[in-house]
């Protein structure tokens, strides 16, 4: 299962990575305010949204072409990571960051969706799908660890470099992937598009549905995590540290979530992990500044539910897929236009909300504006799990992977 591991660290690393770094990175190296910031990220990842479907209709409909669509995938993550972080902007700053974003965003998605798509077929079938997820997304939260702190070792050049040599490792190493021959789970023998009355018929557009409103919890704090630790805690030199504790506990988490998944099924499972989330995020919004400490427990728990979402969620939506016998590229296309969706959404709105309180990253802000930071941080995401679960309660109880 390394092929996969380190696949899905690759695959991370143009992920939440990317929400980190951008704002201050942007802000800083290219001089673009965080509003022009979050234009950018909302115009792309709308972009992305549409794209993503044809993308996983073109995984469907040409089998034969996989390698040549894996090349190319990686070849635009790996040049969109040298042109945001290692090269010069030529000649304005800010048609060379969307234009290096689009060919990092786009590249991911190819890549993204054939790696998905082929899961009925990696793991054998449905009984080897829990352990494959463990695998993927205990890789994907390697991946994000690593992409999230090597920049506080290493230069930015030098982190561009190494995140485009990981992607043609990953991407390399992945070959027996795209020769395998497609399955009743992923792609479908009349090579025919799910319809909507398809996935709805299967339950699957509740799960889109779930798996939206669960990520957009994330996509705020990750896009907002620097500035609540260094401006609204008051640890300035110690996002590094919590991000570790953060991703080591998700990472950590995830073989336990597989197990939880196989004997409990996804429905049990999974409102264990958005209990534990809730709790975090109301821990979250009571720190004083200087906690330490605290949001060091904080940062292991909702790190720990993390892992829970990334487990179960892909495997459940790939059981039904293959229950059903539907294209899994074309679904997986939807997926994973919900999940960059949400976090398009988290980055377009926290962003100029907080650039409206006059927040300044690093300088002196305003109760209001801290005030403000504290609520897109902590306790609106806290209502949008609440509303997840909410779903969740609708879904079937007895579902189970074996």
């Amino acid at each position: 299962m390394w092929r996969p591991f380190l696949l899905a660290a690759a695959l991370a690393s143009a992920g939440l990575p990317l929400y980190v770094h951008l704002p201050r990175h942007a802000s800083t190296e290219l001089g673009l305010s965080l509003s022009v910031v979050a234009a950018s990220v909302l115009a792309l990842r709308l972009f992305d949204f549409a794209q993503d479907p044809f993308l996983g209709k073109l995984v469907d409909r040409h089998p034969r072409a996989w390698p040549a669509f894996a090349a190319v995938g990686a070849a635009g993550m790996a040049v969109g990571h040298l042109a945001i972080f290692t090269f010069a902007p030529f000649p304005t700053p800010v048609p060379w960051f969307v234009i290096s974003l689009a060919l990092l965003v786009t590249g991911f998605s190819f890549l993204n969706i054939q790696f998905y798509s082929r899961s009925f077929a990696i793991a054998g079938g449905i009984a080897g799908l829990p352990r494959l997820a463990a695998w993927r997304e205990a890789g994907g939260v390697a991946g994000v660890l690593f992409a999230t702190l090597l920049p506080d070792m290493l230069m930015l050049v030098l982190f561009g470099c190494i995140l485009a040599a990981l992607t043609a490792l990953a991407c390399w190493s992945a070959r027996p992937f795209w020769r395998l021959r497609p399955t009743a789970g992923d792609v479908h023998k009349r090579s025919r598009a799910p319809s909507f009355s398809e996935l709805r018929r299967t339950g699957c557009t509740w799960l889109l549905l779930l798996a939206f409103l669960n990520s957009l919890p994330v996509a705020f704090t990750s896009t907002l995590f620097l500035f609540f630790v260094e401006d609204r805690l008051a640890l300035p030199g110690t996002a590094g540290p919590y991000l570790a504790a953060f991703f080591c506990s998700a990472a950590l988490s995830t073989p336990v979530w597989g197990r939880l998944l196989t004997r409990l099924g996804p429905k049990t499972t999974l409102i264990g992990a958005m209990l534990l989330a809730i709790a975090s995020f109301c821990g979250a919004a009571f720190l004083p500044q200087g906690a330490a400490a605290g949001f060091a427990l904080i940062c292991l728990a909702s790190g720990f539910a993390v892992g829970g979402d990334l487990v179960v969620l892909p495997a459940w939506f790939a059981a039904r897929l293959g229950r059903a016998g539907i294209e899994a590229g074309s679904a997986f296309g939807l997926w994973s236009a919900t999940g960059k969706l949400a976090l398009a959404i988290g980055a377009g709105l926290s962003l100029p909300l907080l650039d409206a309180t006059g927040f300044a990253a690093g300088q002196s802000n305003p109760p209001v504006a801290l005030g403000w930071l504290t609520f897109l941080y902590a306790v609106l995401p806290c209502a949008l799990k609440l509303f997840a679960l909410g779903l969740l309660f609708r879904l079937p109880s007895k579902e189970v992977l074996r």
